[in-house]
């Protein structure tokens, strides 16, 4: 699977506050008028599962959610993620994206730092899959985004995991992992 996602905005680009409808406004380094922030574009297979399920729980008048990512590489799915969810409206987010490789979390980590907004909370953490699934169970979050390909999948162990992880589970394999 490829993973293409829009480039980080211009940094000369910053956000100067939001409309009534709680819409990012943007105004660009020659100072002209502010204007909404065009949507984040990500074309990973999970996106559009993804929109849906932000706006729905955002439709349900939820302000707050979290929002897993395991193997989540360099972390563009999740920071999109967060971000769409913050252009919603939502007042508190938590996101978590968990993967095995140090250099992609790094470059996680390095995006996720020129994020500013007090709203969003986000952590990238390289660990074993598993057990950081394992520790999502007293807590579960509202989304997870999930690689159903991953090795092992089948065992029942891991589907456990999975489904007790999140309300949400949104993958790009079928649906077997206890999708919900």
């Amino acid at each position: 699977m490829a993973l293409v996602c829009t480039p980080e905005p211009d940094p000369e680009t910053r956000q100067v506050g939001q409309d009534a409808a709680g819409h990012w406004l943007v105004q660009d380094s020659g100072r002209r008028a502010a204007r909404l922030a065009p949507p984040p574009v990500c074309e990973d297979a999970r996106w559009p599962a993804v929109l849906a399920a932000l706006a729905e729980l955002r439709h349900a008048n939820r302000h707050s959610i979290r929002i897993l990512d395991m193997d989540c590489g360099a972390g563009s799915v999740l920071l999109h993620a967060v971000r769409h969810a913050r252009a919603l409206g939502f007042t508190a987010i938590e996101a978590r994206g968990v993967d095995g490789v140090p250099a992609l979390i790094g470059r996680a980590r390095a995006a996720a730092a020129a994020l500013i907004d007090p709203a969003i909370g986000i952590s990238f953490e390289t660990a074993d899959l598993m057990t950081a699934l394992v520790a999502e169970h007293d807590f579960p979050a509202d989304i997870l985004l999930w690689h159903g390909h991953a090795a092992g999948i089948e065992q029942p162990v891991v589907v456990r995991a999975v489904a007790a992880a999140a309300h949400r589970i949104i993958t790009d394999a079928p649906a077997r992992c206890g999708a919900r």
